[in-house]
């Protein structure tokens, strides 16, 4: 009996191990990924893009959040220029006059994530902008009506 309790105590003390030992590689990458200031996004069906944010406290507290998992947006088409929906959290607004352009994230009102499709200006805190994608492939991607949207670290 004892023989079979210290095996028990041996696998235990392995997966243990290597628990700990998958969630430092996962740290180590969060931390990576903030530090890089790039993020994921991927699109309800699957489609995914990488996005370069720029450097302000709204990133910062996003990349935070971020941190402790991710953020799934449920977006609505608005004027056919751009996908809007609530964060669900608030951050820090860094409101400037801005023109954006297609891929340009933005955040509004300190709640609500913005992808832009086309252009417009307004006062607005700036994000960051979706890597490689053309105005073509974001309004595939994004689809007509409403979308899910989920951010991660990448």
């Amino acid at each position: 009996m004892s023989r079979l309790i210290m095996i028990t105590i041996l696998m235990l003390s392995a997966f243990a191990m290597a628990v700990q030992a998958q969630q430092k590689v996962s740290n180590n990458q969060n931390k990576t990924n903030m530090e890089n200031n790039t993020i994921k996004l991927t699109i309800e069906g699957g489609k995914t893009f990488t996005a370069t944010l720029v450097d302000n406290s709204s990133t910062q507290a996003m990349k935070e959040q971020l941190a402790k998992g991710n953020i799934t947006v449920k977006m609505e088409d608005y004027a056919n220029m751009e996908k809007v929906g609530s964060l669900g959290i608030r951050l820090p607004r860094n409101d400037k006059q801005t023109t954006t352009g297609p891929g340009d994230i933005i955040l509004y009102q300190g709640h609500n994530l913005v992808i832009y499709y086309d252009t417009n200006s307004w006062s607005f805190t700036r994000l960051g902008k979706i890597n490689n994608a053309s105005q073509a492939d974001l309004k595939a991607a994004l689809g007509r009506g409403d979308v899910t949207v989920t951010l991660s670290l990448e």
